[in-house]
């Protein structure tokens, strides 16, 4: 089921960059701004949200849910499989089982990271060494509380976390248009 993120945690902040021209594709991607993924990422996400709120931190969802049409535009555009899944295999966002995030303050700032959101280089990389101290504090703070509450990160997108099966959800197709037909509180599949 695909449900949309505020309707287990409205204190998470949604800023979905495929909705805007705020991303590699330089355009907008998605016709909804609104956040959608299975019921066991978003109950990790809730998690993650709780153990951020108590350092007086929380977390901004860049993506989370993608139409397997949008795949195939990224692919198009940006055929490199250590940033962008073939869409033959389909991604983890297309199973609705990944979030891309970062952290933000008390205020809804982001903190400083490696790197801006889809910056496909070695310096977005979870191993990349060669940064301030306090942005590889950031991202280890990122990184541990997202693999704490059980997500798995993703080696060459720092902002990247795949929920634990992921491969065992089915690919979607479903689209914005379609998900927006339903109200925020229901569930869908």
């Amino acid at each position: 089921m695909l449900i949309h993120i505020h309707t287990v945690n409205p204190r998470i902040i949604i800023d979905l960059k495929y909705a805007t021209s705020d991303n590699i594709a330089g355009m907008p991607l998605y016709s909804s701004a609104d956040a959608y993924a299975r019921r066991e990422v978003l109950y990790m996400l809730d998690k993650a949200q709780i153990v951020l709120e108590n350092q007086g931190l929380g977390l901004k969802v860049w993506d989370a849910y993608r139409p397997l049409a949008v795949q195939q535009i990224l692919w198009d555009m940006f055929s490199d499989p250590r940033y962008v899944a073939d869409p033959q295999k389909g991604s983890v966002h297309n199973r609705g089982a990944a979030v891309d995030v970062t952290l933000v303050d008390d205020r809804g700032d982001e903190l400083s990271m490696p790197t801006k959101f889809d910056a496909f280089s070695e310096k977005a990389h979870l191993d990349y060494p060669k940064l301030r101290a306090s942005v590889l504090k950031n991202r280890e703070l990122l990184v541990a509380t997202m693999v704490g509450v059980g997500f798995k990160p993703f080696d060459t997108e720092w902002w990247h976390y795949d929920a634990s099966h992921s491969d065992t959800y089915p690919i979607e197709t479903i689209s914005f248009e379609e998900l927006l037909v339903l109200s925020k509180d229901q569930v869908l599949f």
